[in-house]
């Protein structure tokens, strides 16, 4: 299944993010450079991902924003971000990249470097993607494009299998 080229549009034109010219940032820095991204952006330097992430790519990354953290369980962002937790919490963040660049229309079956599976969908005029444990995410901005690869933001974290 492939994202329909009408919702990628609406999804992008409703983004929270900036959509300016991001070619010379990285995926790291559009994070960054969103206030809707500081959990995800602290989780990705405690798991030590940001000079990979900062790397020639390509990647794809699924960004869940700070409410996306916050539908956790609480204590488990705490958890995560302690140093014996940085398998657990790398494992988490690379099930949201993609070792590849991925616009919207390209995607359907999502695998990922963290070795999950994921599946979208479009329901309604939503853009789902499932992580296999009943959690759902809505692709809330499409096609973020940076430099070495492009953004995708969500509002759900997605959990590996084990």
């Amino acid at each position: 299944m492939k994202f329909l080229a009408p919702l990628a549009f609406a999804l992008t034109a409703t983004a929270g993010m900036a959509l300016a010219d991001n070619h010379a940032k990285t995926v790291v820095d559009i994070a960054i450079g969103s206030p809707d991204h500081t959990t995800l952006v602290a989780a990705v330097q405690a798991a030590g991902l940001v000079e990979t992430l900062q790397g020639e790519g390509p990647f794809t990354v699924f960004a869940p924003t700070n409410a996306a953290f916050e539908k956790l369980p609480a204590g488990t962002v705490d958890g995560l971000l302690k140093p014996e937790a940085k398998d657990q919490l790398t494992k988490t963040l690379t099930c949201h990249v993609v070792p590849a660049k991925a616009m919207a229309a390209d995607v359907a079956n999502i695998a990922t470097v963290g070795g999950c599976e994921f599946t979208a969908k479009a329901e309604g005029d939503k853009v789902m993607i499932e992580d296999g444990q009943g959690n759902m995410a809505t692709v809330t901005a499409v096609d973020l494009a940076a430099g070495n690869g492009v953004v995708h933001v969500i509002d759900t974290v997605l959990l590996p299998a084990n």
